[in-house]
């Protein structure tokens, strides 16, 4: 999945002479909390979002630094932060340092991006012009029609055991070595030691995964490495 295929395509902007109180009234009205501006050529030249509401002269939260600081941050910054507090433009205020992506990113790489940048929205381009956005709700929509669908399901036992094997193999948190599996009649259970006791919830939810599984059972003994304590698996375990 890339991001051409979650996207939103009638995305909402503002020109960068637009006045902060008719955008902000545009982000409300529309309940969005983040705008790209784009240039008369089309092209994304920042971002307004939430965020940059936050630091305004009109609320009185402006930043107000030590004298001592400022001259160690320089005339530039506190200039900069001026204007972005003060100003009435978007231009002024928005945050000209966009991150974004052509239509054929994996959406696996634009939530990478999203972390990395701690940001909550990336336009995505076609030669340098505005052809869409993906937001978090995009992929929160991606994630709500993919995980309704339901896999084939597994031909028996043996199969979902072999399955069930396989994706623990390729997990690097998996005790593989320390534990058994049974499958019987779509029940998984569960045998051996564990050594952190976030590896049982992670194993139940890859069997709980698996095609075919009706429920999990779980006899697995914690062994704390550090002190040697055993903890035995909850009562009333059976999923």
């Amino acid at each position: 999945m890339q991001a051409d295929e979650i996207m939103t395509r009638n995305v909402l902007t503002v020109p960068p002479d637009a006045t902060i109180e008719a955008t902000a009234r545009l982000m409300l009205d529309n309940r969005i909390s983040g705008l790209p501006v784009v240039g008369a050529d089309g092209k994304v030249v920042g971002i307004v979002t939430e965020g940059d509401f936050l630091r305004r002269a009109e609320l009185g939260t402006e930043r107000r630094r030590s004298r001592w600081l400022e001259f160690l941050l320089g005339p530039g910054m506190i200039a900069e932060e001026y204007a972005h507090s003060h100003g009435r433009k978007v231009a002024e205020a928005m945050t000209r340092e966009v991150a974004s992506v052509p239509e054929n990113t994996p959406v696996e790489d634009i939530v990478r991006l999203m972390e990395r940048r701690r940001i909550k929205r990336v336009p995505v381009l076609r030669d340098g012009i505005l052809v869409g956005i993906v937001t978090r709700a995009n992929l929160l929509r991606a994630f709500a029609s993919l995980a309704g669908q339901v896999p084939a399901a597994a031909a028996g036992d043996v199969a979902i055991r072999e399955r069930l094997l396989a994706e623990i193999d390729r997990q690097t948190w998996a005790p593989r070595s320390s534990i058994d599996i049974v499958v019987r009649n779509g029940i998984v259970h569960f045998w051996g030691v564990i050594l952190h006791g976030a590896q049982r919830q992670a194993l139940r939810v890859v069997a709980e995964n698996i095609p075919g599984v009706k429920g999990v059972e779980d006899n697995m003994v914690w062994v704390e490495p550090m002190s040697g304590l055993i903890v035995g698996a909850p009562p009333g375990n059976p999923g």
